[in-house]
């Protein structure tokens, strides 16, 4: 595959992923006031960096207009949203952002010499 190809492919996507987050978040800020949701903490101008967006439903890329998939929350509430939703699916077996398997606590070998001896 050709990397000059790839690497456009890559910053293309960047692009659209940071235009979308800017577009919801700018949304948002005008729809709701500037308070947590979970803490009720008040933001002004001087420290609005410090809330953000979170997806209710955890799908960035669901978006509605009316903003219903939307609440604000500071850093440490949204941190701890996300913590709480990866403990819930881990519960379940779910990890996120990891492909691996857990661990096999069978060993179909373990007695192979006693069984090859026989």
């Amino acid at each position: 595959m050709d990397n000059n190809k790839l690497d456009k492919v890559v910053a293309q996507a960047r692009k659209d992923a940071e235009t979308r987050g800017h577009g919801y978040r700018e949304k948002a800020l005008k729809m709701y006031p500037h308070i947590c949701g979970r803490c009720c903490r008040e933001f002004d101008r001087a420290n609005l960096h410090e809330l953000t967006v979170h997806h209710i439903n955890h799908d960035h890329d669901d978006n509605p207009a009316d903003g219903s998939n939307w609440e604000l929350l500071c850093l440490y509430c949204h941190d701890n949203e996300h913590q709480r939703y990866e403990e819930q699916l881990a519960e379940h077996g779910i990890v996120m952002g990891t492909n691996e398997q857990k661990e096999a606590t069978n060993n179909p070998f373990a007695d192979l010499k006693g069984l090859l001896n026989k």
